[in-house]
């Protein structure tokens, strides 16, 4: 056996997969030269909840794999199939890497000429073809690490004194002898790790690299960065790098490694310049996220107590004559409810995550609304005050919300500015079979976002870059199926492509892969996870069939005039509210195997859309949809909409 390749999974199936089929295309090249049965691929999954074990399990029945029942760390994963390898060679990869077809040629050649290789690895570039500068690095003494963490280090890329941490005064097209190999890719001969040892399970995750590496060097072997291959690395996808909690994790391995290896006065120093680096950073990261959280909700609360500040002595100068006809407590208690109820209907609609979008903001407002009418039906007539003013503060805040955000995308101010409604013009190079399967997957995630499709047969015809930015294309597509790996990570690498998101699709897969987003075919009927089946998510149903009835109730004498069946509307209101029916239900379609399936509800007055579905698999397709992402806001919108249709029978 000459070659054991070792993917340590954490919950990136689609990853993994596109990961598996391009070391399935290296291994048949390699064999090609080599024979059978010189390559062997190990996946280790640390307890994945995604199903990727019956993802491989299915798609890769020949991979040895190894399902852990916990999550082990990444060492002690890697070690698990190290010691049971036969290879010559151990490859040590991430799941979010895609290699080309002659990289185990290759690097096996190299390693085969350079036998005091004990490590090698490769030129690295993310999912938007940028160079990544960990591909090769020097040890983290304490004086690189410095230089590293005050920023010395990208002031003076070129300086072999500051530049050292990444080496960038060495060039990433050039072969050389260097201190650090990436664990993403990572070949070790089988020999070296038996002197070396296993890698040190004291790092549960990142530094492991360095201490393996530190001790290949240490053991008389080199290690060796390779840029003759070229290999994509979907950076991050595992773990979130921008995370309080990935600068701990991060930064304490490197505290671990000083302590093994460092003298005890330098790690001492070392120890101390990370713990400052950990507080810096963390302060930063942590202030940033309060700001990023509190700032728009701040800025709302403001501006609709300052309309209320506005409005009710105009008022009440108009409707009264008495600009202090309300008491003080109205400004003191009934306006700070109201804009609570308000921010946190935003919320609930996710008004304020980022970009923003102002469908979601009017729908939060309007929402809080209704919830404030509904509550302000049920107070006594003491704390009864102005609906009228209610509504105009309405007003005031869905304008001046909108008014806010407006200003700040004027000002380009990314973060708190409107979403840009941009439609994707995607290049498909692929021939129309597959465009037609891959145009279904993106279709469910652009909708009307989607512009047009763009088909193009490779066999026939070659889009180069200038085409391509003449076009102005928002996405291009690549058929695994149509082209090689290697013609890939050339496509992406190439930098005469401008703002175009490059894509690898799988048409008989089912999935799409880009560079900060996975399209995946909705099979809608294999979920088990249901926000139906979450006990807060049954609380929130039944609290708005009971208040809704009872609004419904208390204004029967108008919304009555509006049904067409009003005995039965009251028939159905007073059910709602003894539990024998809800507002909004699944649609029947007589078919048990599905509906069996999912969470158990009451009949429904309403179906979960507005508008008629005919067709019995969209139908089914929709109960599905209403049960996995189930929002109390979903039921607010369907009885908005079609509150006129709540004397039909039930569904």
């Amino acid at each position: 056996m000459k070659l054991s390749v070792i993917i340590v999974n954490y919950n990136v199936k689609y990853f993994l997969a596109q990961c598996l089929l391009s070391v399935e295309k290296a291994k048949k090249e390699f064999e090609k030269i080599y024979g059978q049965d010189t390559i062997e691929t190990f996946v280790v999954d640390n307890a994945s909840k995604d199903n990727s074990c019956e993802y491989v399990k299915k798609h890769f029945p020949e991979v040895k794999l190894i399902e852990n029942k916990k999550n082990t760390g990444f060492s002690a994963a890697n070690n698990q199939a190290i010691k049971i390898s036969k290879g010559e060679y151990v490859l040590l990869l991430n799941p979010d890497i895609v290699i080309p077809e002659d990289t185990f040629i290759k690097i096996i050649n190299f390693a085969d000429s350079h036998p005091e290789a004990g490590g090698v690895g490769v030129k690295m570039s993310d999912g938007s073809g940028n160079f990544l500068p960990e591909s090769k690095r020097a040890f983290p003494s304490p004086a690189v690490s410095f230089y590293k963490i005050f920023g010395l280090s990208k002031l003076f890329p070129k300086s072999k004194r500051f530049g050292k941490y990444h080496l960038s005064y060495l060039h990433k097209n050039e072969t050389n002898e260097v201190d650090v190999l990436a664990g993403a890719f990572m070949l070790i001969r089988k020999s070296t790790i038996e002197k070396t040892g296993l890698l040190d399970e004291t790092f549960f995750m990142y530094g492991e690299d360095i201490d393996l590496s530190y001790r290949i060097t240490k053991s008389g072997f080199k290690n060796f960065y390779f840029p003759e291959v070229e290999i994509i690395h979907y950076k991050g996808e595992s773990t979130k790098k921008s995370s309080i909690n990935y600068v701990y994790v991060f930064y304490n391995a490197m505290i671990i490694f000083a302590k093994k290896h460092f003298k005890s006065k330098n790690a001492f120093l070392f120890s101390f310049l990370i713990k400052l680096a950990i507080i810096f950073r963390a302060s930063l990261s942590g202030m940033k996220r309060i700001f990023d959280v509190l700032f728009l909700p701040a800025c709302d609360i403001a501006v609709f107590f300052a309309g209320f500040y506005f409005l009710t002595p105009l008022w009440e100068s108009y409707k009264f004559h008495n600009p202090g006809h309300y008491p003080p407590e109205y400004m003191q208690y009934a306006v700070p409810s109201y804009i609570t109820i308000w921010i946190l209907s935003i919320i609930s609609s996710k008004g304020y995550r980022m970009p923003v979008d102002s469908k979601k903001l009017f729908k939060g407002i309007l929402s809080g609304t209704l919830i404030i009418l509904i509550i302000y039906s049920l107070l006594s007539e003491d704390y009864r005050y102005s609906r009228m003013l209610l509504i105009l503060g309405t007003v005031w805040a869905l304008f001046f919300a909108w008014l806010i955000r407006a200003v700040f995308t004027l000002l380009k101010i990314d973060k708190f500015s409107f979403q840009k409604r941009q439609k994707r013009k995607v290049l498909y190079l692929c021939n129309n079979e597959n465009c037609e399967k891959l145009s279904k997957i993106h279709k469910q995630y652009f909708e009307q976002d989607y512009d047009r499709i763009i088909c193009s047969d490779p066999e026939k015809k070659y889009v180069d870059a200038k085409t391509i930015n003449k076009n102005k294309m928002s996405d291009i597509v690549l058929c695994a199926g149509k082209f090689s790996y290697k013609e890939i990570i050339n496509f992406i690498t190439d930098k005469k492509i401008q703002n175009a998101k490059i894509e690898i699709g799988y048409p008989d897969k089912g999935f799409i892969i880009g560079s900060s987003e996975i399209f995946v075919q909705d099979n809608i009927f294999e979920t088990s996870e249901f926000n139906l089946n979450k006990e807060q998510s049954k609380a929130a149903k039944r609290l708005f069939d009971i208040t809704t009835a009872i609004f419904f109730l208390v204004f029967s004498p108008v919304f009555i005039l509006l049904t067409d069946n009003k005995l039965l509307f009251l028939k159905n209101l007073i059910k709602v509210i003894n539990g024998e029916l809800t507002f909004v239900g699944y649609i029947k379609t007589y078919d048990t195997e599905i509906t069996e399936k999912l969470p158990k509800l009451k009949n429904g007055i309403l179906p979960p859309v507005t508008y008629p579905v005919f067709d019995k698999e969209e139908a089914k397709k929709i109960n599905f949809r209403y049960a996995r992402n189930y929002h109390i806001t979903d039921d607010f919108y369907v009885v908005y909409k079609t509150f006129d249709k709540i004397s039909n029978k039930k569904l």
